[in-house]
């Protein structure tokens, strides 16, 4: 994909000019959005991402424009998911819901320049080592085997800890000062717990990175495709949490439909690794022909379907699950 250094800074300078725009117009002054205004700045997000994937399909062509897709549609899976551990770090903090909106458009800036840094160094890594497709793989099937044996627990603890060594190295303030990220006590200079949310939401948004990249990698190598699905998942990804922060709780098989998709990309990768192999102990060296490559539009429909499959699961196992609470007896105090 030929893409030009112009081309490039107008998409990166358009992708700025959203985020501070979001900034201006929905952050400065602290308040809680309703359901209305996120659910139609949500549509307006996603707008903007088809309508530019649609732009790579027609003047690029459909192969990528459908490489575009495929790795939107798993990042913005990966990116509700990630939304589970920020309804965590929130509630850990007691974040007042006027301040959240500052939180996640700060941690998204931050997911932005990180993801960036990451997706330059694999793509160089890419282009000099084809061995490192064959370590992505594995790397996804250990990240769909995390996304099936961790729980809810475990992210609680993880974070717990997390909380308690920020609080230890960064001398905190007890209470929150409106959306001010440092106040004076005592003639003490002290950061108040607003910035100790935007350093755990930083943090986790790095470490969410690891699984995001060499997801996408293993549905397209082209770094400009690579990038902006990364940046239009990101983009939205605030209105998005007050969206639908009351159905996180339902989607109880989010996690295992996550994992399939992984490792179903993971698979794609390990056949991509054979195709381009120059392992010296695998097939002496040369390409394994005979593996077939997994075309951009079957990926595209397994990613979307098992999307389906896990929302759909979910939504009718907590609705079984309410009515069996409905239907269970009251046990009537006995008489003595």
């Amino acid at each position: 994909m030929d893409v030009s250094l112009v081309t490039w800074i107008i998409t990166i300078a358009g992708i700025l000019g959203l985020l501070i725009f979001d900034f201006y117009s929905h952050v400065r002054t602290p308040h809680e959005p309703t359901i209305r205004e996120s659910a139609i700045w949500s549509g307006v997000y996603i707008g903007i991402a088809i309508i530019f994937g649609v732009g790579v399909g027609v003047f690029s062509n459909w192969t990528f424009g459908g490489e575009y897709f495929a790795g939107y549609i798993t990042e913005k899976a990966l990116s509700v998911d990630n939304l589970f551990v920020f309804l965590i770090i929130m509630t850990a903090f007691a974040v007042p819901r006027i301040y959240q909106q500052k939180v996640l458009l700060v941690g998204i800036a931050i997911a932005l320049i990180s993801r960036g840094l990451f997706i330059a160094a694999g793509v160089a890594i890419i282009d000099n080592f084809s061995w490192v497709f064959y370590l992505f793989g594995f790397l996804l099937f250990w990240l769909a085997y995390g996304q099936v044996k961790g729980g809810e627990d475990e992210g609680n603890q993880a974070d717990s800890k997390l909380i308690r060594l920020l609080r230890r190295i960064i001398p905190t303030s007890p209470d929150y000062v409106e959306d001010r990220l440092t106040t004076k006590i005592d003639g003490k200079r002290l950061f108040t717990p607003l910035f100790l949310v935007m350093v755990a939401i930083g943090l986790t948004d790095v470490l969410f990175a690891l699984d995001s990249i060499p997801a996408i990698f293993g549905l397209t190598q082209e770094a400009y495709i690579v990038f902006t699905a990364n940046a239009f998942s990101l983009l939205g990804l605030r209105q998005l949490y007050f969206l639908i922060s009351g159905l996180l709780e339902r989607l109880v098989y989010l996690a295992q439909g996550l994992a399939v998709i992984l490792a179903f990309i993971g698979v794609k990768l390990l056949f991509h690794a054979l195709h381009v192999n120059e392992v010296p102990f695998i097939n002496g060296g040369q390409p394994v022909e005979w593996v077939p490559e997994i075309p951009i539009w079957f990926s595209l429909s397994f990613i979307l379907a098992t999307i389906a499959v896990a929302t759909v699961l979910s939504l009718a196992k907590v609705r079984r699950d309410g009515k069996r609470e409905i239907s269970l007896p009251v046990e009537e105090p006995s008489e003595r």
